[in-house]
């Protein structure tokens, strides 16, 4: 079958979810991820992947995975070469296509973003070549399955589709990036369907590179709060079925929520700083509502990338705070990093999936961690369980070098 051609002219196609699955370290599924983050948890605790006797920070939010994966159509041994990225992956898109009724095609494109991808795979290559070096068993199977295409085509593999495979590795934007790189793919009738998301797991080379730039907090993640003093990792996953409107309805799919806007910016400012007045940060929110046709007077709820480092949290208040102007004073926002960790390429995935649970079940997941809130704050962060009646929420994710990426959901009545 041939690549749809995108429509020349027309108005563009409406973006809705069919099917969404979640993996952190808050639970396996849909519903213990919304409980928890509705709830506020915070889920660190001691590292058991690898060893942090080194290190000065030895808690994350890691996943505990469960014995088996899924039945899908992949082989045992197949399943049993998968790394820790990839068992997670393939974990939450297994709930995306069981819920959204698909059935296998040859033209269904797939779009995930990461940062490390199959990190561990590496890890273990370079582990085995050095302590054995004359030891070349399974040294194939790591080079083939480290490369994070692989793990796109696993899922192909695992059931039964083909289509091209895009893979942005955009720092912590990836997964907002990989999102919105789908939602523009069907709007501008590319594809019918897309599969998309953002997955990375936990690995030593990047816990220890955190950790050895001091970036990692060694007390608690606390997004926004005036004592701030850093991030805490953690890992996951979260996948979306997505599909034009008029495709959901042809099939009588049932619909989760609409993706109305997109923006992304560059400031390249710094290599690991943002620019202090959050100019990208305030470009990618002002070209997601332009992608809309919202203003922020319409946005009801904003998911911070909010990471508790000191210079990433002061930018994006300012950002926020310039963008939303007098609406500034009313607009929630809270950054659900407290509780799952700050998750490299699947975080914006992952906070989408917060966002469209909270427009679901008309809640705003609170920042609990949060003690003291920084006076640069002009808006009001979300520090409890709280109900709201909501139409739209906005969600932030910005990485290292200034990517920048905004994605805005709809309710769906």
């Amino acid at each position: 079958m041939l690549f749809p051609t995108p429509q020349p002219s027309g108005a563009p196609h409406r973006v809705v979810i069919t099917g969404a699955g979640i993996v952190t370290a808050l639970g396996l599924d849909w519903e213990s991820n919304a409980e928890g983050f509705r709830l506020g948890r915070v889920a660190f605790r001691p590292v058991t992947l690898f060893d942090v006797s080194q290190q000065c920070v030895k808690t994350a939010a890691e996943v505990a995975l469960p014995g088996d994966l899924p039945p899908t159509l992949l082989s045992k041994r197949h399943r049993d070469r998968l790394d820790r990225a990839a068992k997670l992956l393939l974990l939450a898109a297994d709930q995306a296509w069981r819920q959204s009724g698909w059935v296998a095609s040859s033209n269904l494109p797939v779009v995930l973003g990461t940062t490390s991808g199959g990190m561990s795979l590496g890890e273990a290559y370079y582990r085995q070549a050095i302590q054995k070096p004359n030891d070349h068993c399974h040294q194939a199977a790591r080079v083939i399955h480290y490369q994070p295409q692989r793990q796109g085509l696993d899922l192909a593999d695992a059931f039964g589709f083909s289509g091209p495979v895009f893979i942005i590795a955009n720092a912590c934007a990836a997964g907002g990036n990989a999102l919105g790189h789908a939602w523009q793919l069907l709007r501008r009738g590319g594809a019918d369907r897309v599969m998309a998301g953002g997955y990375d797991a936990l690995s030593q080379l990047v816990f220890s590179g955190f950790d050895s730039l001091k970036a990692l907090s060694p007390t608690e993640c606390r997004p926004f709060d005036v004592r701030r003093d850093g991030l805490a990792l953690g890992e996951g996953a979260a996948v979306f079925a997505l599909e034009t409107l008029t495709s959901a309805q042809h099939r009588k799919a049932t619909i989760l929520g609409e993706m109305v806007g997109y923006g992304a910016s560059t400031d390249a400012h710094h290599l690991t700083q943002p620019h202090p007045q959050g100019e990208a940060a305030l470009a990618s929110m002002t070209a997601a509502c332009r992608a809309a046709r919202l203003a922020p007077s319409q946005i009801d709820y904003v998911n911070a990338h909010g990471t508790g480092t000191p210079l990433n949290d002061r930018a994006e208040a300012i950002a926020i705070n310039r963008w939303a102007g007098e609406r500034a004073a009313s607009l929630q926002v809270s950054s659900t990093k407290s509780s799952v960790g700050h998750l490299l390429g699947a975080a914006g995935a992952v906070e989408a999936a917060v966002c469209v649970m909270a427009l679901q079940g008309q809640w705003l997941p609170p920042t609990t961690t949060l003690q003291t809130a920084d006076p640069i704050a002009a808006f009001p962060i979300v520090r409890m369980p709280t109900s709201a009646n909501m139409e739209y929420a906005l969600s932030n994710s910005f990485g290292f070098g200034g990517a920048n990426a905004t994605l805005i959901f709809r309710r769906w009545r």
